[in-house]
């Protein structure tokens, strides 16, 4: 860990009951992984949603770096308009810093979309595909095809993740290059061109009601400044799983978010490399693609 000493703790701690995971799984899965997961990381403050007693137990969101972080963490301070006052993020940018999170319980890893220098403008967008109760997974990747396609036909590249449990995330890479209002406004017209594609079982409602069939899938725009989200290949609180990237084609139609855990994510790593990489490179013409859309 170079001169940065990190105290690990309680490695025996079951976090994960039904799989046996521990605390100490979950360290050294990270520590394995630091070199996938660290560039999404870096330069971007992070929003720790601890889970100190595993995922059956209590957890609670902690934000700012406090007198308890070493010396040698980076932090940033950035003022929050709903909590009124300056709020002193932890940046994570080295490995040492990762596991330093991963030892408070940090299961997800939840970067802003944007890093330090340009807050208000995006690296990337990201749509969320999530299911009812009753939807399928196979509907899931159907609304992630869809999404694919209306990106597609207008000259944009998107990159497909799990989202950790039932859903898919599906990202645009936007270069922090238009700020965070005109990237919600390109994302939630594909969103709607999805549901032109797929009206049976796809809405914008981001509240199910009662009376709405359970067959219905949301598609909604998580965008926004201090909005995190889990970047890929880190842990999702349910069953262990990852939030793991995979090219959405309509081979994978087969694909469950249970096979992605912690003994498959890293063979597979191994042999793909990160294909998510280019979320953080170039950014997408988004304008040339509303002419797109609109014409």
């Amino acid at each position: 860990m170079g001169k940065q000493e990190v105290k690990l703790t309680n490695q025996n701690k079951i976090y994960w009951p039904d799989e046996g995971y521990t605390k100490g799984d979950l360290i050294t899965y990270y520590d394995q992984m630091s070199k996938f997961i660290l560039p999404y990381l870096k330069d971007r403050p992070e929003s720790l949603n601890r889970f100190p007693n595993g995922i059956k137990g209590p957890n609670f969101y902690h934000k700012d770096a406090g007198d308890s972080a070493p010396n040698w963490v980076t932090s940033v301070e950035v003022y929050s308009e709903s909590n009124n006052k300056n709020i002193d993020y932890i940046v994570c940018n080295d490995k040492a810093t990762l596991l330093y999170l991963a030892n408070l319980g940090c299961i997800e890893m939840n970067p802003w979309n944007s890093t330090v220098k340009k807050q208000e403008y995006p690296t990337y967008l990201i749509i969320d595909i999530d299911p009812g109760d009753k939807n399928t997974f196979e509907q899931v990747i159907e609304v992630a095809l869809a999404t694919k396609q209306v990106l597609d036909e207008c000259g944009v590249r998107s990159y497909c993740k799990t989202s950790g449990s039932s859903g898919l995330h599906v990202f645009v890479p936007m270069g922090n290059k238009y700020d965070y209002e005109l990237v919600k406004n390109f994302a939630h017209l594909t969103a709607m061109k999805v549901t032109e594609l797929l009206p049976d079982f796809t809405t914008l409602e981001r509240n199910l009601k009662k009376e709405v069939p359970a067959k219905y899938t949301w598609t909604t725009c998580k965008t926004g400044v201090g909005k995190p989200l889990p970047v890929p290949i880190v842990y999702g609180r349910k069953r262990g799983h990852r939030f793991h990237p995979f090219r959405l084609e309509r081979s994978e139609k087969g694909l469950h978010p249970s096979q992605f855990d912690i003994y498959t994510v890293p063979k597979r790593v191994a042999a793909t490399g990160d294909i998510f990489k280019p979320v953080l490179g170039r950014g997408a013409d988004i304008m040339k693609c509303l002419k797109k859309m609109e014409g």
